[in-house]
């Protein structure tokens, strides 16, 4: 019997007994398997979290009940049971549905996420409004292992549970750390703590003790007593401090305990902590042996596990990583920092080689940066390097704690700019924004892999005053990479032409856009200049004047938002001094932007090669905008420039003095 094309609502859910879900996660399980195989996406996270979803979605009822999930990367399996099976096949896709819960695409995403940590504050925000509203639902926040080791959760914590509110706190551990406590005896206490006979009881006594003269020392015994079996027992007497009743260890596959607990603590009052012991991956043999490797994917063999052979030039990632080991062979004082992000930032095999050098701190970017400053206090080279994304939840940290005391942190910013799939809550296009105002900090961009590495070795070969942030994309590099290194002319652009009457200025990534595009428009006899404006922190007023002399249309290009970016940096500089042209800046507008393919997102946001060519010749000849916009005329060359009224499509457009 095949059950999940009759279910299409978690109603439809309920209509089945408890010996029957088994069949439905199997189902559910062998069709995200099926799926990511085809198109890539989280695998061991969600193959871990099946039974427990089937459970949550049988034993409540949401929409009315409300779940907030920490990332929300493994609820796959919440998705195809909340009226989404028909469109799982597009997960992650431009068009498609988002990989993460989003509120906008059901009722059934109550909270959205994509950054771990935020699911205990979250519910309780929503259990506080929902105590204000007068209503009786249930708040459920499913929270991974993994996220524990962030210091929001425990913030999150710590207020629930001396708030007293009914809420109840999944603890998804897949790690084997339980494994031990997951049995026979985890079952039978857990069975007793949860009985409804045995809970009036407690209540009772409780309640009778109150009658006493001595009733507060009767009552300190009974409950030491308690916290001292519990102690020896059960791994949970943290969260009970904390203010929660702790439920568990319990087998997060076995759906029938699932249900009962479930059901048992739905009639349970204040906060209720529930550990649920899980393997990431399970049901896929390939996933659970390599619960890392297959944590996200792309297309994969689903049969063997193998993926497509890679071939072609080297990512940004790996050549970061190689280049790690390079400065820690040079100098011993080089220590690498992440924040549970080593297989993603490329310093796997930097932590094999230099295992007391490197530090994974966990979900922790605040902590790790400020980790960073007092190593770098004490005379050690700190290298903190977390995606773009993740590098905002530390912002403080930088400012206070790095950039105020002039201290030498390089901090690398894997996935600058769009990452694609993973859409708005994993963009790293803020950066050039947040950074770019805090003193005592340098903001530099390479354009390809070689340049990356020699910003790296320079990091290392001088005395560095103050901070120096490095973005680069979640790509491979635009051009071979060479033997040699080649020397940096720290803190200047690099002039790939000679100034023109049309110049770019694009940064990092968008170089090798701006160069295809100078050859496309030659090949129509418009002459562009391509600057590579490497460091966006601070101006290298000297290059942008040089080009402001001849140029009578400035674009910078950046991969980042406008507002804030390098783009209004440059406009501020141009009209301090009067410049007598035009300026566009092309970059992100002043909204999120959605998920796919990384081509594609570039693609509509006009920062391709196709939308810098189509700028220039809407400029050039006078033709309207993409937007229908018109722009009047100006003598330019032996064709006509246009002269912008209100702005081009995804760009940002000022006059200059006249």
């Amino acid at each position: 019997m095949k059950y999940l094309p009759n279910i299409n609502d978690p109603a439809d859910l309920k209509k089945l007994g408890v010996d029957e879900l088994d069949g439905v996660a199997s189902e559910v399980r062998q069709e995200i398997i099926s799926t990511v195989s085809k198109i890539g996406g989280h695998l061991a996270s969600n193959l871990g979290a099946v039974e427990l979803i089937v459970a949550l979605h049988y034993v409540y009822e949401s929409p009315r009940d409300k779940f907030t999930w920490d990332v929300s990367h493994q609820t796959y399996a919440h998705k195809i049971l909340t009226g989404r099976r028909d469109r799982f096949h597009t997960i992650k896709q431009y068009k498609g549905i988002c990989g993460y819960v989003m509120p906008s695409e059901s009722v059934h995403d109550h909270f959205g996420a994509g950054h771990a940590s935020t699911s205990i504050s979250a519910a309780l925000g929503l259990a506080t409004a929902r105590d204000a509203a007068g209503e009786d639902n249930h708040v459920v926040a499913v929270i991974g292992d993994g996220a524990m080791t962030g210091g929001l959760a425990f913030e999150g914590l710590n207020n629930a549970g001396s708030s007293k509110r009914d809420m109840l706190v999944i603890l998804n551990d897949n790690t084997w750390s339980i494994s031990k406590n997951v049995g026979a005896m985890s079952k039978y206490l857990t069975n007793i703590m949860t009985d409804e006979k045995l809970n009036k009881l407690r209540n009772e006594i409780w309640e009778m003790t109150g009658r006493f003269k001595r009733r507060d020392k009767i009552r300190a015994a009974i409950s030491r007593i308690e916290d001292s079996v519990k102690s020896l027992l059960i791994p949970g007497m943290f969260f009970e401090k904390l203010g929660f009743r702790y439920l568990g260890p319990i087998d997060g596959h076995d759906i029938g305990l699932l249900v009962k607990t479930l059901n048992d603590i739905k009639n349970l009052k204040g906060p209720i902590l529930l550990h649920v012991g899980t393997v990431k991956g399970k049901g896929y043999e390939p996933a659970e042996d390599n619960a890392t490797k297959f944590h996200g994917v792309g297309k994969f063999d689903k049969v063997t596990g193998e993926a497509p052979s890679k071939t072609g030039r080297l990512a940004y990632t790996q050549v970061f990583g190689d280049t790690m080991i390079e400065l820690a062979e040079k100098n011993d004082k080089v220590v690498a920092i992440t924040a549970a992000m080593a297989p993603g930032t490329g310093l796997v095999e930097f932590g094999e080689r230099f295992p007391d050098r490197f530090f994974d701190v966990g979900i922790a970017e605040g902590h790790a940066a400020c980790f960073a400053a007092g190593l770098a206090i004490e005379g050690m080279r700190p290298y903190l390097t977390v995606y773009s994304t993740f590098m905002q939840r530390a912002y403080d940290q930088v400012i206070h704690d790095i950039a105020l005391q002039n201290l030498p942190v390089v901090i690398c910013m894997d996935r600058a700019g769009l990452v694609g799939e993973d859409g708005p809550t994993h963009h790293g296009t803020f950066d050039l924004a947040y950074l770019s105002s805090i003193p005592n900090l340098t903001l530099a961009a390479p354009k390809d892999g070689n340049e990356l590495r020699s910003m790296l070795h320079y990091t290392i070969e001088n005395d560095l005053t103050g901070a120096i942030a490095i973005r680069y994309p979640r790509d491979t590099v635009p051009t071979e990479m060479t033997k040699d290194i080649t020397p940096i002319d720290w803190g200047k652009w690099e002039l790939q032409t000679e100034p023109t009457e049309i110049a770019l200025l694009a940064v990092g990534s968008m170089v090798d856009s701006a160069l295809t595009a100078q050859e496309e428009l030659s090949n129509k006899g418009i002459d562009v200049s391509v600057t590579n404006a490497r460091f966006v922190k601070p101006l290298d007023l000297e290059s942008l004047d040089r080009v402001a002399v001849q140029a009578k249309v400035i674009i910078t290009i950046e991969e980042g938002q406008l507002a804030g970016g390098f783009g209004q940096k440059v406009a501020a500089h141009l009209m301090s001094t009067g410049f007598g042209g035009k300026f566009m800046a092309m970059g992100i507008p002043d909204h999120f932007v959605t998920y796919g393919h990384r081509s594609i997102l570039l693609r509509e946001l006009g920062l391709d090669t196709k939308g810098i060519v189509r700028l220039v010749d809407e400029i050039v000849s006078g033709k309207p905008a993409k937007n229908g916009r018109f722009f009047s005329k100006l003598r330019f060359r032996r064709s006509e420039l246009s002269k912008p009224e209100e702005g081009a499509a995804n760009a940002d457009l000022f006059t200059g003095n006249e």
